[in-house]
C-alpha cells in the first residue's frame, strides 16, 4: 500500500488547483452564495467539458473517464480549499455512486452519459424530518403503479434538491427500502429551497404527492446501496475538509510570517508558533485518515464502513480546529 501519489494524480491536482483558482476565488464563492441556484451554470458546463471532472469516476462506456475514488478525493480535496459552489458533491458524489453501486445497468446507461457529459444535475433525497441517518429514518411510501411507482411523503436537507434534474428517492415499498428516479420537475413535486449555514452548498425540502418514480436496482434492495453509498460520502466530505484545513493552516502562516508587532513578525512569538505547530499536526493527521479512507473506497473494501467514520469524525475536528485558530491567529482582524 502506497499513499503517495502518483505523477499523473499531481498533474490531476494541479489542473484543478489552477482551474479553481481562477473559477472560484473569495469574491465568486461569496456572490454566488447570495443567488438562488449557488452556482455559475457557465463554470459546471467549462468542469464537465473541458476537464472531464463530472465524469472522473464514470467508467468509460458511459461517458466518463474511468478513475477511481482516489482521484476523486485529489479533486474534492482542491474544492474543499476553494469552497466551490457548484452541485457536484450531491451529483457526482451521492447521484453517480449510487447508480454505480445499483447495478441496475438500465439505469446506469440511461442516468451516468448526462451526469457524464455535464447536462444532468442529480441528487440523492434520503433524509426526512425525523433527522436519523440509519434504515429507520425511511418512512416514506412507494406503491405501484403500473410499469412504474407513485411516491407520497417528504425529503428534507436535499443537496442542490431545488435545481437536480435528477433526483434518486429512498422510499419503502413492502419489499423494504428502495430507490427511485424522479425527474425534477415531475407533477406533484414541490420544491422549497432552505436557509442554511453554510450557504456554499444550498439544500431543499422536496414534497411528493402520488410523484412517478421509475425503480433503481431490485425492489427491497436499497437499503444496502445506501449504506455503501453513505460511507462513501463520508469519505468525500473528509477529503473536502482535509483541503479546507489546509488552506486556513497555509492562510494563519502567512499571516504570522506578514503582520508585525513590537517590531517583529507575531509568528516569531513562542503561543503563535505553538498554534501553528498544532495545526500543522491535525492537518497532516487528517490527510492520513482521508487518503487512507480514499484508498477503502477505491478497493471497497470491509474496513470502508469503520473507515469512513473515522475519517469523517477526525477531518471534522480537525478542520474545526484550523478554523477557530486561524481567527485567534488573525487576532482582531478575525473577527471583523
Amino acid at each position: 500500500m502506497n499513499f503517495a501519489f502518483s505523477e499523473e494524480q499531481e498533474e490531476l491536482r494541479k489542473v484543478v488547483k489552477d482551474f479553481l483558482n481562477a473559477k472560484s476565488d473569495e469574491a465568486t464563492v461569496r456572490e454566488l452564495m447570495e443567488t438562488e441556484d449557488g452556482y455559475d451554470p457557465a463554470v459546471w458546463t467549462q468542469m464537465a467539458e473541458q476537464m472531464g471532472l463530472q465524469g472522473l469516476i464514470i467508467p468509460e462506456e458511459y461517458g466518463g473517464s474511468g478513475y477511481s475514488f482516489v482521484e476523486l478525493i485529489v479533486v474534492l480535496e482542491e474544492m474543499g480549499r476553494r469552497l466551490i459552489c457548484a452541485p457536484y458533491f450531491s451529483t457526482v458524489v451521492l447521484a453517480a455512486e449510487t447508480l454505480l453501486q445499483s447495478g441496475d445497468d438500465s439505469a446506469k446507461s440511461e442516468y451516468l452519459p448526462g451526469i457524464a457529459d455535464g447536462s444532468t444535475i442529480a441528487t440523492l433525497a434520503y433524509t426526512e424530518q425525523n433527522g436519523k441517518w440509519d434504515e429507520s429514518a425511511v418512512t416514506m411510501i412507494a406503491t405501484p403503479d403500473g410499469d412504474s411507482w407513485k411516491l407520497t411523503g417528504e425529503k428534507l436537507y436535499v443537496l442542490d434538491g431545488h435545481i437536480a434534474n435528477l433526483i434518486i428517492t429512498a422510499a419503502r415499498t413492502d419489499a423494504g427500502i428502495s430507490l427511485f428516479a424522479v425527474d425534477g420537475d415531475a407533477p406533484g413535486l414541490t420544491r422549497t429551497s432552505l436557509s442554511t449555514m453554510d450557504q456554499t452548498r444550498k439544500q431543499a425540502r422536496l414534497e411528493y404527492a402520488d410523484v412517478s418514480g421509475k425503480l433503481i436496482g431490485t425492489d427491497g434492495g436499497g437499503w444496502d446501496i445506501l449504506e455503501r453509498v453513505l460511507d462513501l460520502a463520508a469519505v468525500a466530505l473528509a477529503a473536502e475538509q482535509v483541503g479546507g484545513g489546509q488552506e486556513v493552516l497555509e492562510m494563519a502562516v502567512q499571516y504570522a510570517k506578514d503582520r508585525v508587532q513590537f517590531g517583529r513578525p507575531i509568528g516569531s512569538f513562542q503561543a503563535i508558533k505553538h498554534k501553528c505547530a498544532d495545526m500543522l499536526l491535525e492537518v497532516e493527521s487528517a490527510k492520513s485518515a482521508a487518503y487512507y479512507a480514499g484508498w477503502c473506497a477505491s478497493e471497497l473494501n470491509d474496513e470502508l464502513p469503520s473507515v469512513a467514520s473515522l475519517a469523517k469524525a477526525y477531518c471534522s475536528e480537525a478542520y474545526f480546529h484550523a478554523a477557530a485558530e486561524n481567527i485567534q491567529i488573525h487576532g482582531g482582524i478575525g473577527f471583523t
